[in-house]
């Protein structure tokens, strides 16, 4: 697959996650852990027709053990801090501190052998930065405790993120067929850890089972597929601030859907983040 063609392919994964806020919030009130479990097994069973089709099974047995666990312990850290974020926090600020993630993505690129991080990435990321202050700083006599706890969630659920994608580069040698390993071990671990740590609650009606399985599906599914083939074969960079339409996607949704207010507040945070991302992204197609 040529270079384009995987950054176009990466891409759908963005179009996807901009429904992954909007599908959370309806599935209410799962708890993060079981919501977990039962996405992930739907996004597993999507892999397991992946391997069908492309008939890459045997591909799965040089896969080393290590890497399942990096990629398992990955999936199930970040969806737990990110459902559980949108859980504790309004979810519009949740979600856009969550996205900063294309934002570390362009910085930890930078890092990667043969680029460097120069000024214009610090400024990129001094940029985004001002754009979550604008989330947290209120005109309302700040956040509450929960509030606060929420928003520090969906920020580590950032750098897991981040994290996982560009580590995903320094092994383009493992097949995306593996990913089907990582949704299916993410799914029982969250399963052992709700029966052990939360009291089930199912959703609420058939908008809820259908908000589980359209995220299972789409967002929890076949955008993991999509974009591990951009972040190994496509231009890191260009998908790292592509991935900003997501958040604006995203906001915009809720906005539409009546579960975020359209606040001047949010639109300059969002502007300020993409701004941030975008001159972060040119800065890492140079070099000193």
């Amino acid at each position: 697959m040529s270079r384009s063609r995987a950054t176009w392919v990466g891409f759908t994964a963005v179009l996807m996650w901009a429904l992954l806020a909007l599908f959370t919030v309806r599935t209410a009130p799962v708890p993060p852990l079981l919501l977990n479990a039962m996405t992930f097994g739907i996004g597993g069973a999507v892999g397991l027709v992946w391997l069908s089709v492309t008939r890459s099974w045997r591909d799965l047995a040089r896969v080393p053990p290590k890497v399942y666990s990096f990629g398992t312990a990955a999936l199930f850290g970040y969806h737990l801090l990110y459902f559980s974020a949108l859980r504790l926090a309004p979810p519009a600020e949740a979600s856009l501190i969550a996205y900063l993630w294309p934002l570390f993505i362009v910085l930890f690129s930078g890092l990667l052998p043969g680029e460097k991080l120069t000024c214009r990435h610090v400024a990129g990321a001094c940029l985004a930065f001002a754009g979550a202050a604008v989330i947290v700083m209120r005109n309302s006599g700040g956040l509450s405790f929960d509030h606060g706890k929420g928003l520090g969630l969906a920020f580590l659920a950032a750098l897991t993120w981040s994290g996982y994608s560009v580590l995903s580069r320094r092994i383009g040698h493992v097949p995306t067929a593996s990913v089907a390993i990582f949704c299916i071990g993410t799914a029982l671990l969250s399963a052992a850890a709700h029966l052990a740590l939360e009291t089930p609650a199912w959703p609420e009606g058939a908008s809820g089972w259908l908000a589980c399985l359209a995220l299972g599906l789409g967002p929890v599914g076949l955008a993991f597929y999509v974009w591990d083939i951009g972040m190994k074969q496509g231009d890191i960079q260009l998908l790292g601030v592509s991935a900003y339409a997501a958040p604006l996607l995203s906001t915009l949704i809720l906005i539409v859907a009546g579960m975020a207010p359209a606040s001047p507040r949010i639109a300059v945070a969002a502007l300020l983040i993409t701004a941030g991302a975008a001159l972060a992204a040119r800065a890492g197609g140079r070099k000193d």
